[in-house]
Parts: structure tokens; C-alpha cells; sequence
């Protein structure tokens, strides 16, 4: 029965994160330069949402399920995921929705399959001999030179130099908008798995950090810590983080590159790939000066408290804080802005698996750092652990793949695209001329 609800949370979780943030993303128009400046705020202060409430659960769960039992914790819970749903759908009238336009998982293997069909065929060199609709799509996307053998799903197919009177199914061809969806799509997997191993640290840092947590000074003006809260330390620096970056940081960079983030959603995520390995550094150093204490006082196999206080995590949390900051809302922004409109939801959803991949990715590297070191973390007695060569261990694996994701970086093209406008003719009427724009 306990996994079973603790499956279901999962699984209603992986449904509110990947539909949530684009749903308030739709609330926007990013063709609007004034609504594109609030498309951007609206990530940092979703994710400041969700910073509040994992403060809330660090900390005032924490007390209930410690002080009252564990079932009174998921009372409160369900309490309040009852009232979310509440609110949501008190606001049903009033939401912008999209019209879901069928599955986009469909429409790229309708790609990939008319690409094979038409593996035989030679590539046009010229977008005008490839098939588009501009009558009944929005957003056309213009052709790009990367993944170009998928540009044959596009070809017309003809029967002796004439074109064939009966319409293909979608599964025999596609629109080059279809097709640049497809590559758009292949463009962004470099860069979310350059992202994977952050997330692996993460969850290394969330761990080990608390057991650390377990050998230091918890007490805090007469109070003590318990270790299921010590993550409030990081949540903490990114509730004053992200409104210092939203209404100050943005702003000002604003002024000086046009841009309305900022800075692009890539050089975001690449400040936040950079801190990480700082954090991974400065954790070093942190468990390094932490068994010197353990030594110094001869408390190297003690289970009493070191002198030392739990307080100094929070440089590594801290900075792991900020790196989060940029990366998670840097993916979400990024993902949600280079998607044509009909994945959206999908898109956002892939960069919350980043997460995921993460933090399984992080029990098998445990597993090949002990077989491989001859035990570093293999001690019941973290102060005759290797932990400290662990985290410089993690610090120069984040150098080697923010390496590779400059690379990904510099090779990914941002999409180009074409809108229509539509110029009324004057006479009163709904007919007008219809004129391709490339934003």
C-alpha cells in the first residue's frame, strides 16, 4: 500500500511538472515583445513557487511527521493537493489554452518513416520543391541544413515527371514545418544530456551532504537541526536569489544586450553548468577541513558531534543553489521557446527528465567509483571515507561535460520562423493578403 501511493504521487507529480510551466508559459504571447519580457519572469518565479514550497516541506513536515507521526504529514499533503486542485480549476475560464493538435510523438514517426520511404530519392537543394501548407498552419518553420536526409519526408513523390493525383497520407509525406519539429527535437537531446550529470551531483550532494550533516554542530540559537532539513539551506538562497535576478539582474542586462531575458537561455544554462563544479569544489575543500577537524580532536571514530558547525555546508549548497537557479529555469525556457506550438508540453516535460536521469545515474556512479577506487565510500565511518577525492572527483568530471556541452551549445541553431500576417484589404471584409514574415 505504501508504494503504491508513493507511485501514484510520482506519477501525478511527472503530470503536474510537464503540463504546469507550459501551461503558464500559454498564458503569454512570445510573438509580443511586451508578454515575451513576462514569459521570462513567469519561469523565475514558478520555480520561486516551487522553492516556497519545498521549504515548507523541509521544514514544517519535517516538525509534524518528527513531533506528531508520519501519517499526519500526509494528511496535510493531501489537504493541500486537494485545495490545489481547487484553485486550478476555479480558474478554468480564464486561462489561455491552446488546442491540443495531436500527438507530437506521432508526427515525428510519421517523419522518420516517410524519410525511409523516400530513402532512395535525391534531396532537393531548393525549399520550394519540398511540400509545406501555408494556408492552415500559424507557425512555419523555415528549413534548416542540419539532419538534412530527414528533408526527403518532404518530397513530393511523382509518376513520370508528373505529379500524382491522389493526396499521400501523413505517413507518406510531411510538411517541412512537420519535419523541422522532428529536427528541433534531435537538436535539443545533446543539450539535455549535457544536463544529466548535473543532476547527478545533485543528488550526490543531497545525499552525502546529509549524512556530513550527521557528524557536525547542528545547533542554531538553541534549536537543533534535524537532518531531513538540512536541504533548507540551499532553498533558502534561492528564495532570495531569484527575485535578486528577476527584478535587478534581468533588468540591467536587459539595457545592455536587448535581449528580453537577459541573456540567451543557453549562456543561462551554462552559468549554471559552470557553478555546479564550483559547488563540487567547494564541497572538497568543505570534507577536506571536516576530517581535519575529526582528527585534530582524536573524534575520528567517535559518534559524537564534531566541533565544527553544520552551518558550513551551506557554502557548497549555496552556490549549488544559484547553479540550479540558472539551469533548471534556463532548460524550461529554452525547451519551451525553441518548441513549435504543438510540443510544448512535450518539451518540458524532456528537460524535467534531465532530473530523473540524474538522480539514477547517481547510484551507478557510486557503484563504479568504489569498484574502481578500492572503496572510498565503502566505510560506515564517513571520517575514514574518501568523500572529500569523491566531490573533487565529480568537481573535474562537471569541467569535462561543460566541455561537451559548449560544444552541443555552439553546434545547436536556434530555430527560424515564419509568421503570418494577415493585411486587410480596406472593403470591410475578413479576405486579405496574406504576407510570410521571418522572426
Amino acid at each position: 500500500m505504501l508504494f503504491t501511493g508513493l507511485y501514484l504521487v510520482a506519477f501525478g507529480t511527472s503530470g503536474v511538472k510537464s503540463a504546469l510551466s507550459a501551461l503558464g508559459a500559454d498564458q503569454f504571447d512570445e510573438n509580443d515583445p511586451k508578454e515575451a519580457v513576462h514569459l521570462s519572469s513567469f519561469f523565475n518565479w514558478f520555480l520561486f513557487s516551487l522553492t516556497a514550497g519545498a521549504i515548507i516541506g523541509v521544514t514544517f513536515l519535517v516538525w509534524i511527521s518528527t513531533n506528531r507521526g508520519w501519517e499526519w504529514s500526509f494528511a496535510v499533503c493531501t489537504v493541500a493537493v486537494l485545495l490545489a486542485v481547487l484553485f486550478l480549476s476555479m480558474g478554468k475560464s480564464l486561462y489561455r489554452i491552446n488546442v491540443p493538435k495531436g500527438s507530437p510523438i506521432l508526427r515525428f514517426a510519421q517523419v522518420f518513416a516517410a524519410a525511409i520511404r523516400n530513402r532512395n530519392l535525391p534531396i532537393p537543394e531548393k525549399t520550394d520543391e519540398l511540400h509545406e501548407i501555408h494556408d492552415k498552419q500559424e507557425e512555419i518553420l523555415e528549413r534548416t541544413d542540419q539532419f538534412r536526409f530527414l528533408d526527403r519526408a518532404a518530397i513530393v513523390r511523382t509518376n513520370n515527371g508528373a505529379s500524382t493525383s491522389m493526396a499521400p497520407g501523413p505517413w507518406r509525406l510531411c510538411t517541412v514545418t512537420q519535419v523541422e519539429e522532428t529536427k528541433i527535437l534531435l537538436r535539443m537531446l545533446p543539450i539535455i544530456l549535457s544536463t544529466v550529470f548535473m543532476n547527478t551531483c545533485l543528488a550526490q550532494l543531497q545525499t552525502f551532504t546529509i549524512q556530513q550533516s550527521t557528524t557536525m554542530d547542528t545547533s542554531f540559537i538553541g534549536f537543533h537541526i534535524p537532518g531531513p532539513s538540512i536541504p533548507v539551506i540551499p532553498l533558502l538562497f534561492m528564495f532570495f536569489l531569484i527575485p535578486i535576478y528577476d527584478r535587478i539582474f534581468v533588468p540591467l542586462v536587459r539595457k545592455i544586450t536587448g535581449i528580453p531575458t537577459g541573456i540567451r537561455y543557453l549562456q543561462r544554462i551554462g552559468v549554471g553548468l559552470v557553478l555546479s563544479a564550483i559547488s563540487m569544489a567547494v564541497s572538497g575543500i568543505v570534507e577536506t577541513h571536516r576530517k581535519s577537524v575529526a582528527n585534530e580532536h582524536n573524534m575520528v571514530d567517535s559518534t559524537e558531534p564534531l566541533p565544527m558547525s553544520v552551518f558550513w555546508l551551506g557554502f557548497q549548497y549555496a552556490i549549488f543553489g544559484a547553479a540550479d537557479m540558472f539551469t533548471l529555469v534556463g532548460l524550461l525556457e529554452f525547451f519551451y521557446a525553441e518548441s513549435s506550438a504543438g510540443m510544448k508540453s512535450l518539451s518540458t516535460a524532456i528537460s524535467w527528465c534531465s532530473l530523473a536521469f540524474g538522480y539514477f545515474l547517481s547510484s551507478a556512479v557510486v557503484e563504479i567509483v568504489n569498484k574502481a577506487s578500492g572503496g572510498w565510500l565503502a566505510s560506515d565511518n564517513l571520517n575514514r571515507d574518501k568523500l572529500n577525492y569523491f566531490y573533487w572527483l565529480l568537481a573535474g568530471a562537471s569541467v569535462v561535460n561543460f566541455v561537451f556541452y559548449l560544444v552541443c551549445a555552439s553546434w545547436y541553431r536556434y530555430k527560424k520562423v515564419e509568421v503570418k500576417k494577415v493585411e486587410s484589404s480596406g472593403e470591410g471584409d475578413a479576405k486579405g493578403k496574406v504576407e510570410l514574415i521571418q522572426v
